[in-house]
Protein backbone atom coordinates (compact mmCIF):
# COMPACT_ATOMS: atom_id res chain seq x y z
CA UNK A 1 0.00 0.00 0.00
CA UNK A 2 1.39 3.43 -0.96
CA UNK A 3 1.43 5.81 2.02
CA UNK A 4 -0.45 9.13 1.68
CA UNK A 5 1.55 12.09 2.89
CA UNK A 6 0.11 15.25 4.46
CA UNK A 7 1.16 17.14 1.34
CA UNK A 8 -0.89 14.80 -0.82
CA UNK A 9 -3.91 15.29 1.45
CA UNK A 10 -3.61 19.09 1.28
CA UNK A 11 -3.38 18.94 -2.56
CA UNK A 12 -6.50 16.80 -2.82
CA UNK A 13 -8.42 19.15 -0.54
CA UNK A 14 -7.35 22.15 -2.59
CA UNK A 15 -8.44 20.40 -5.83
CA UNK A 16 -11.82 19.53 -4.35
CA UNK A 17 -12.35 23.07 -3.13
CA UNK A 18 -11.46 24.46 -6.58
CA UNK A 19 -13.92 22.11 -8.30
CA UNK A 20 -16.69 23.07 -5.88
CA UNK A 21 -15.97 26.76 -6.41
CA UNK A 22 -16.04 26.33 -10.22
CA UNK A 23 -19.40 24.58 -9.98
CA UNK A 24 -20.80 27.32 -7.81
CA UNK A 25 -19.60 30.00 -10.22
CA UNK A 26 -21.07 28.14 -13.18
CA UNK A 27 -24.44 27.93 -11.48
CA UNK A 28 -24.29 31.59 -10.53
CA UNK A 29 -23.51 32.53 -14.14
CA UNK A 30 -26.48 30.57 -15.39
CA UNK A 31 -24.67 27.79 -17.26
CA UNK A 32 -26.85 25.17 -15.56
CA UNK A 33 -30.12 26.88 -16.48
CA UNK A 34 -32.43 24.92 -18.78
CA UNK A 35 -32.29 25.84 -22.47
CA UNK A 36 -34.94 28.38 -23.51
CA UNK A 37 -38.04 26.99 -25.13
CA UNK A 38 -38.08 27.31 -28.91
CA UNK A 39 -40.25 30.20 -30.04
CA UNK A 40 -43.26 29.55 -32.20
CA UNK A 41 -42.86 30.81 -35.77
CA UNK A 42 -44.55 34.12 -36.43
CA UNK A 43 -47.92 33.76 -38.17
CA UNK A 44 -47.98 34.42 -41.91
CA UNK A 45 -48.96 37.98 -42.77
CA UNK A 46 -52.52 38.56 -43.92
CA UNK A 47 -53.02 38.27 -47.66
CA UNK A 48 -53.89 41.40 -49.68
CA UNK A 49 -57.54 42.29 -49.86
CA UNK A 50 -59.70 43.80 -52.60
CA UNK A 51 -59.05 47.34 -53.79
CA UNK A 52 -60.90 49.83 -55.92
CA UNK A 53 -59.37 50.92 -59.20
CA UNK A 54 -60.61 54.43 -59.93
CA UNK A 55 -61.81 54.83 -63.48
CA UNK A 56 -62.35 51.10 -63.89
CA UNK A 57 -65.89 49.69 -64.32
CA UNK A 58 -67.59 47.44 -61.79
CA UNK A 59 -66.81 44.50 -64.09
CA UNK A 60 -63.19 44.39 -65.25
CA UNK A 61 -62.54 42.48 -68.47
CA UNK A 62 -59.07 43.66 -69.51
CA UNK A 63 -56.09 45.61 -68.31
CA UNK A 64 -54.34 48.51 -70.08
CA UNK A 65 -53.75 47.82 -73.76
CA UNK A 66 -50.60 49.93 -73.95
CA UNK A 67 -48.39 47.63 -71.83
CA UNK A 68 -47.06 44.17 -72.82
CA UNK A 69 -48.58 42.34 -69.86
CA UNK A 70 -51.37 39.78 -69.57
CA UNK A 71 -53.14 37.99 -66.70
CA UNK A 72 -53.65 34.22 -66.73
CA UNK A 73 -56.56 33.52 -64.38
CA UNK A 74 -57.45 30.03 -63.14
CA UNK A 75 -60.75 28.75 -61.80
CA UNK A 76 -59.63 27.00 -58.60
CA UNK A 77 -61.13 23.55 -58.19
CA UNK A 78 -60.45 19.96 -59.26
CA UNK A 79 -57.55 17.61 -58.58
CA UNK A 80 -55.07 19.36 -56.28
CA UNK A 81 -52.18 17.59 -58.04
CA UNK A 82 -52.94 19.45 -61.27
CA UNK A 83 -53.20 22.71 -59.33
CA UNK A 84 -49.74 22.20 -57.86
CA UNK A 85 -48.34 21.20 -61.25
CA UNK A 86 -49.70 24.36 -62.87
CA UNK A 87 -48.32 26.58 -60.11
CA UNK A 88 -44.93 24.85 -60.28
CA UNK A 89 -44.69 25.27 -64.06
CA UNK A 90 -45.75 28.89 -63.94
CA UNK A 91 -43.15 29.68 -61.29
CA UNK A 92 -40.36 27.88 -63.15
CA UNK A 93 -41.09 30.17 -66.10
CA UNK A 94 -41.15 33.28 -63.91
CA UNK A 95 -44.90 33.77 -64.44
CA UNK A 96 -47.44 34.85 -61.83
CA UNK A 97 -51.12 33.99 -62.11
CA UNK A 98 -54.48 34.69 -60.50
CA UNK A 99 -56.44 31.87 -58.83
CA UNK A 100 -60.17 32.26 -58.20
CA UNK A 101 -60.85 29.51 -55.67
CA UNK A 102 -64.13 27.72 -55.04
CA UNK A 103 -64.95 27.64 -51.33
CA UNK A 104 -65.82 23.98 -50.97
CA UNK A 105 -62.59 23.12 -52.82
CA UNK A 106 -60.71 25.07 -50.15
CA UNK A 107 -62.65 23.17 -47.50
CA UNK A 108 -61.21 19.92 -48.89
CA UNK A 109 -57.73 21.29 -49.64
CA UNK A 110 -57.12 24.22 -47.27
CA UNK A 111 -53.34 24.08 -47.71
CA UNK A 112 -53.67 25.24 -51.33
CA UNK A 113 -54.70 28.75 -50.27
CA UNK A 114 -51.30 29.41 -48.72
CA UNK A 115 -49.55 27.52 -51.55
CA UNK A 116 -51.00 30.02 -54.05
CA UNK A 117 -49.96 33.03 -52.00
CA UNK A 118 -46.50 31.69 -51.19
CA UNK A 119 -45.85 31.46 -54.94
CA UNK A 120 -46.50 35.17 -55.37
CA UNK A 121 -49.88 34.74 -57.05
CA UNK A 122 -53.24 36.46 -56.57
CA UNK A 123 -55.95 34.53 -54.72
CA UNK A 124 -59.62 35.36 -55.03
CA UNK A 125 -63.21 34.18 -54.65
CA UNK A 126 -65.14 32.02 -57.14
CA UNK A 127 -68.20 31.41 -54.92
CA UNK A 128 -68.70 28.67 -52.37
CA UNK A 129 -70.23 25.86 -54.46
CA UNK A 130 -69.72 26.93 -58.10
CA UNK A 131 -73.42 26.95 -58.92
CA UNK A 132 -75.17 29.06 -61.57
CA UNK A 133 -75.08 32.41 -59.81
CA UNK A 134 -77.21 34.10 -62.49
CA UNK A 135 -80.16 31.92 -61.43
CA UNK A 136 -79.99 33.12 -57.81
CA UNK A 137 -81.69 35.95 -55.97
CA UNK A 138 -79.42 38.70 -54.71
CA UNK A 139 -79.59 37.26 -51.19
CA UNK A 140 -78.64 33.79 -52.44
CA UNK A 141 -75.80 35.18 -54.54
CA UNK A 142 -74.52 37.16 -51.57
CA UNK A 143 -74.53 34.03 -49.41
CA UNK A 144 -72.49 32.13 -52.03
CA UNK A 145 -69.94 34.94 -52.24
CA UNK A 146 -69.81 35.58 -48.50
CA UNK A 147 -69.39 31.89 -47.63
CA UNK A 148 -66.32 31.64 -49.85
CA UNK A 149 -65.01 34.96 -48.51
CA UNK A 150 -65.29 33.58 -44.99
CA UNK A 151 -63.14 30.56 -45.94
CA UNK A 152 -60.53 32.79 -47.51
CA UNK A 153 -60.43 35.05 -44.47
CA UNK A 154 -60.00 32.11 -42.11
CA UNK A 155 -57.17 30.63 -44.21
CA UNK A 156 -55.33 33.77 -45.28
CA UNK A 157 -56.50 36.72 -43.18
CA UNK A 158 -58.36 38.43 -46.04
CA UNK A 159 -61.24 37.79 -48.43
CA UNK A 160 -58.88 37.71 -51.40
CA UNK A 161 -58.14 40.26 -54.08
CA UNK A 162 -60.83 39.40 -56.63
CA UNK A 163 -64.27 37.93 -57.12
CA UNK A 164 -65.35 36.05 -60.25
CA UNK A 165 -68.94 34.80 -60.59
CA UNK A 166 -69.55 31.11 -61.17
CA UNK A 167 -70.82 29.62 -64.44
CA UNK A 168 -71.02 32.92 -66.27
CA UNK A 169 -68.62 35.17 -68.11
CA UNK A 170 -70.40 38.38 -67.21
CA UNK A 171 -72.18 39.45 -64.04
CA UNK A 172 -75.51 41.23 -64.05
CA UNK A 173 -76.31 44.06 -61.68
CA UNK A 174 -77.78 41.67 -59.10
CA UNK A 175 -74.50 39.77 -58.82
CA UNK A 176 -72.44 42.97 -58.85
CA UNK A 177 -74.49 44.36 -55.95
CA UNK A 178 -74.06 41.12 -54.01
CA UNK A 179 -70.30 41.23 -54.63
CA UNK A 180 -70.06 44.83 -53.41
CA UNK A 181 -71.95 43.91 -50.23
CA UNK A 182 -69.41 41.14 -49.64
CA UNK A 183 -66.53 43.60 -50.00
CA UNK A 184 -65.49 43.31 -53.66
CA UNK A 185 -65.59 46.64 -55.53
CA UNK A 186 -65.07 44.91 -58.90
CA UNK A 187 -66.10 41.68 -60.58
CA UNK A 188 -63.34 40.05 -62.62
CA UNK A 189 -64.28 38.82 -66.09
CA UNK A 190 -61.98 38.04 -69.06
CA UNK A 191 -61.60 38.70 -72.77
CA UNK A 192 -59.89 35.42 -73.80
CA UNK A 193 -61.44 32.00 -73.15
CA UNK A 194 -58.98 29.11 -73.44
CA UNK A 195 -61.80 26.53 -73.60
CA UNK A 196 -59.51 24.19 -71.66
CA UNK A 197 -62.50 22.84 -69.72
CA UNK A 198 -63.67 21.14 -72.94
CA UNK A 199 -60.43 19.06 -72.97
CA UNK A 200 -59.60 19.82 -76.62
CA UNK A 201 -55.92 18.83 -76.26
CA UNK A 202 -52.92 20.98 -75.26
CA UNK A 203 -52.26 22.29 -78.78
CA UNK A 204 -55.87 23.48 -79.10
CA UNK A 205 -55.73 25.21 -75.71
CA UNK A 206 -52.63 27.11 -76.81
CA UNK A 207 -54.21 27.95 -80.18
CA UNK A 208 -57.42 29.28 -78.56
CA UNK A 209 -55.39 31.64 -76.38
CA UNK A 210 -52.70 32.79 -78.80
CA UNK A 211 -55.28 33.57 -81.47
CA UNK A 212 -56.90 36.25 -79.30
CA UNK A 213 -54.41 37.34 -76.66
CA UNK A 214 -52.84 40.80 -76.78
CA UNK A 215 -51.61 43.53 -74.44
CA UNK A 216 -53.82 43.73 -71.36
CA UNK A 217 -55.72 40.49 -71.96
CA UNK A 218 -57.25 38.52 -69.10
CA UNK A 219 -57.33 34.80 -69.93
CA UNK A 220 -59.72 32.23 -68.46
CA UNK A 221 -58.12 28.85 -67.60
CA UNK A 222 -58.89 26.06 -65.15
CA UNK A 223 -57.18 23.88 -62.59
CA UNK A 224 -58.13 20.21 -62.75
CA UNK A 225 -57.48 19.50 -66.45
CA UNK A 226 -54.47 17.58 -67.76
CA UNK A 227 -54.63 19.52 -71.05
CA UNK A 228 -54.04 22.76 -69.13
CA UNK A 229 -50.99 21.35 -67.34
CA UNK A 230 -49.47 20.24 -70.64
CA UNK A 231 -50.41 23.45 -72.46
CA UNK A 232 -49.04 25.92 -69.93
CA UNK A 233 -45.30 25.65 -70.77
CA UNK A 234 -46.11 25.96 -74.49
CA UNK A 235 -48.32 28.96 -73.84
CA UNK A 236 -45.76 30.69 -71.64
CA UNK A 237 -43.05 30.10 -74.24
CA UNK A 238 -45.27 31.69 -76.89
CA UNK A 239 -45.95 34.70 -74.67
CA UNK A 240 -42.23 35.08 -74.12
CA UNK A 241 -41.58 35.09 -77.87
CA UNK A 242 -44.16 37.85 -78.24
CA UNK A 243 -42.62 39.87 -75.43
CA UNK A 244 -45.71 39.47 -73.19
CA UNK A 245 -45.26 39.02 -69.44
CA UNK A 246 -47.71 36.89 -67.44
CA UNK A 247 -48.46 38.82 -64.24
CA UNK A 248 -51.11 38.78 -61.53
CA UNK A 249 -54.30 40.70 -62.21
CA UNK A 250 -53.31 43.14 -59.48
CA UNK A 251 -50.03 43.82 -61.31
CA UNK A 252 -51.83 44.08 -64.62
CA UNK A 253 -54.01 46.91 -63.33
CA UNK A 254 -51.43 48.71 -61.20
Amino acid sequence: MVPVTPTDRRGALRAGTAAALAGALGTACGTDRPAPRPQRPAPAPAAPGPRRYPGRPDEITTGPRDRPRVALTFHGQGDPATARAILDRAERAGARVTVLAVGDWLDRHPELARRVLDGGHDLGNHTQRHLDITAMTEAEAHTEIEDCARRLRRLTGSIGTWFRPSRTRHAGETVRRAARRAGYPHVLSYDVDSLDHTSPGPAAVVAHVTREIRNGSVVSLHFGYADTVAALPLLLADLDRRGLSAVTTTELLT
